[in-house]
């Protein structure tokens, strides 16, 4: 069984997703890409899709079911990636039906906004964010968790680099979506730190999900 090809799956036509982009949308005719509103909700619209399947899987038993057909390997990568994935797209597809629905009303976007868009530090920051919000499930077997940790996360890191580490700005999250300093290798540099980090953290979820198999 590809379990990859199945989160995928589940995570994409979700209600959830679909929630993500609707409010992602809403939020963009509102106040815009450059507006703390945006920034502030990415932790929590990508959130929306995957993020808790590892808890509905395991509290509703059905992992009991799954797991011997998908493998743990597979199981794991395949909630981890949907997860992340679908956390980036639901940014990225919100964005750009937002820029579209603007052209067609013969807007140029640079006439509402102040600064470009980039689909793939939005992309790559909504997967952060979800991946965040995956470990965070996997860590609490709590939905509030998952949904809130993500967010207080995020506002923690805006609140330490607006008041004591103006300097620190590449751990500032505003930073990775619409970048205001010079990176090396400029956007990819915002996206080779980013890759980074999810990439521990999927370390982390590995090992976080292999203990609580254990006890399945």
């Amino acid at each position: 069984m590809n379990s990859f090809e199945t989160d995928i799956g589940r995570a994409i036509l979700s209600r959830g997703f679909a929630a993500g982009v609707l409010l992602e949308i809403l939020i963009l005719f509102t106040a815009g890409f450059d507006s703390d509103l945006f920034r502030m909700t990415v932790p929590v619209l990508c959130t929306l899709p995957y993020s808790t399947a590892w808890l509905a899987d395991y509290q509703s038993g059905f992992i009991k079911a799954y797991l011997p057909r998908s493998g743990v390997t597979a199981y794991i990568l395949g909630k981890i990636l949907a997860c992340g994935i679908s956390g980036g797209a639901v940014e990225v597809l919100g964005g750009w039906l937002y820029v579209s629905l603007k052209s067609i009303e013969n807007v140029p976007l640079k006439n509402v906004e102040s600064v470009p868009w980039s689909p793939l530090l939005i992309f790559i920051s909504g997967m952060l964010w979800a991946v965040v919000a995956a470990v965070l499930a996997a860590l609490s077997n709590s939905r509030y968790i998952t949904y809130g940790g993500a967010f207080v996360l995020y506002y923690i890191l805006v609140i330490l680099h607006e008041r004591y580490f103006h300097t620190l700005y590449c751990l500032y999250p505003y930073e990775w979506l619409a970048p205001e300093h010079t990176w090396l290798f400029d956007e990819w540099g915002v996206v080779f730190l980013v890759t980074g980090l999810i990439l521990i953290l999927i370390c982390l979820y590995d090992v976080i999900l292999r203990r609580c198999i254990e006890g399945v």
